[in-house]
Formats: C-alpha cells, structure tokens, sequence
C-alpha cells in the first residue's frame, strides 16, 4: 500500500480551523491541463477559489483532489483540483495558512529557481504600479526566503522592500511561498 500525502489533511485541517473561526477559507490554485476552473478567472497561472461554505455547494475535500459547485459570474460551474496544484490554503481575513510547493512541468519553470513568489491580500483598492503588464496579486521576487519554514504562512506586516511605498499607500498583507 502506498503512503498518502499529508497535504490532504493538511488542507482539511486549515479549512476546518478557517470555518470554525468564523474565516473565509482561500484556496490558491496553479491552474493546468488537470485542472477543471473558469479559465476566464486564471491570472499568471493561478486562481484564488473561495472554499466556504457559503460560496461552495457539494464540497468534497477529497485525498486526491477537491471538488465542488460554485457560481461565477452568476453561473454555476463544476470545479474540479487534483491535490498536487493546490499551492495554499488561507483565511482572507488575516492571511493565516499553509503555502505548498506545486511541480510544474520543465516548460513552465522560468527564471534561476531561486525565487519565491508573493500572495498579496489585498485589503484595501489596489494601488496603481509603474508596470500595468504586471498581474495583480501574484508575483515572482528574486533571492531566497529568510524563512525557516517555508510552508508555513503567516500574516506580515512588513513592508514590501521591493517596491518603494507611496505616500498615502496602505500596507499590505503578504503570504510568502519559497521554492
């Protein structure tokens, strides 16, 4: 008998601790071939899917993947994740969760491979940047995590030292996930 992953539970475990505590459960998805999402809604290669209960119907947190109902747009669409291309689950509320390393193919990997990548939780109207080309919410920074634990995400209120903060700009809330 081969082993099960621990993601599984793992992802249950932050779904179950984000409803019981009154959080919307955020699930941070790289999106592929296997992947059954409204493509319309996929930035950069990723979506965010809202697992609450409020905003899922049939939800099954399942060992190999996670399926469920939700509306888009108005629209009820079948959603469908294999386990392997969840790379976070967390609380909109205050950004507490877990990130994971998700695989992807030789072909999609770009840069050095020493490079992490940014959630950003947006809690107030996003700021415009110098760079319109870039997608809001998910970017790609050079050099390695100071973090110890790099599947462990936790809220920081440090301000990013990558880009210079504008007057009257609010901080935001990051979630960091290390190669």
């Amino acid at each position: 008998m081969t082993e099960v992953s621990t993601k599984p539970y793992l992802i249950r475990a932050i779904h179950e601790w984000c409803v019981d505590n009154g959080y919307t459960p955020y699930l941070a998805v790289a999106v592929n071939q296997k992947t059954q999402v409204p493509k319309e809604f996929v930035k950069a290669g990723e979506i965010v899917l809202n697992v609450s209960p409020l905003a899922t119907n049939k939800l099954n947190l399942g060992n190999a993947a996670i399926e469920f109902e939700a509306r888009f747009g108005g629209v009820v669409r079948e959603i469908f994740v294999p386990i392997e291309q969840v790379s976070a689950i967390y609380a909109r509320e205050n950004g507490h969760g877990m990130a994971f390393e998700v695989t992807k193919p030789l072909a999609e990997i770009e840069g050095d491979g020493n490079e992490a990548v940014q959630f950003i939780l947006d809690e107030e109207e996003p700021v415009s940047t110098d760079s319109a080309d870039k997608p809001a919410g998910l970017r790609s920074v050079s050099g390695a995590s100071e973090d110890p634990q790099p599947l462990s995400v936790t809220k920081s209120d440090k301000s990013d030292e990558k880009t210079p903060k504008k007057p009257g700009q609010k901080k935001k809330n990051h979630l960091t996930r290390v190669k």
